[in-house]
């Protein structure tokens, strides 16, 4: 199937980190948290094409990734404490990928597409909200990781 149709028939909007995405659900269900209350749970589709990117971000909250079709996705992440880089390969287990993968909250977040496309969706808990949401090229104070062990990927920012 081309991405193109998958946008059309998902109603797909650009996402601000990069690829195509949408909300399709957000929980009713109210939740306490140290940021104030938040829905319990939110879920979007999620698309990237060939060649593009999800740059690396971070959220407040944990992080869901399920695998829903066409190319394994490569998701990367990165935990500054410790300064621990982990590749993903979000995708089928037939073809040695995971269908499903957590990235705890705290912890840098990128990812990228190398065939035609690859649909995911992302459920976050408590629910995503933009305010615990950063892109790492906005906090120039951890820019010293991309000299370090991030180097490889500063094409991600």
């Amino acid at each position: 199937m081309d991405w193109k149709r998958i946008v059309d028939e998902l109603a797909l909007e650009p996402h601000p980190e990069g690829g195509w995405y949408r909300e399709v659900y957000r929980s009713p269900t109210r939740v306490e948290t140290a940021r104030g209350p938040r829905s319990a749970l939110t879920t979007i589709y999620y698309l990237l094409q060939a060649g593009q990117l999800s740059r690396w971000h971070v959220i407040d909250a944990d992080e869901v990734w399920h695998f829903y079709g066409g190319a394994p996705l490569e998701l990367l992440t990165y935990a500054p404490l410790e300064s621990r880089l982990q590749a993903h390969r979000l995708g089928p287990s037939a073809a040695g990928g995971e269908p499903v993968c957590v990235v705890p909250a705290g912890v840098w977040q990128a990812a990228r597409c190398h065939e035609n496309y690859s649909l995911v969706g992302c459920s976050v808990g408590p629910g995503f909200e933009y305010s615990g949401f950063a892109l790492v090229a906005s906090m120039p104070e951890l820019s010293h990781h991309f000299r370090e062990t991030l180097q490889t990927y500063r094409d991600l920012l």
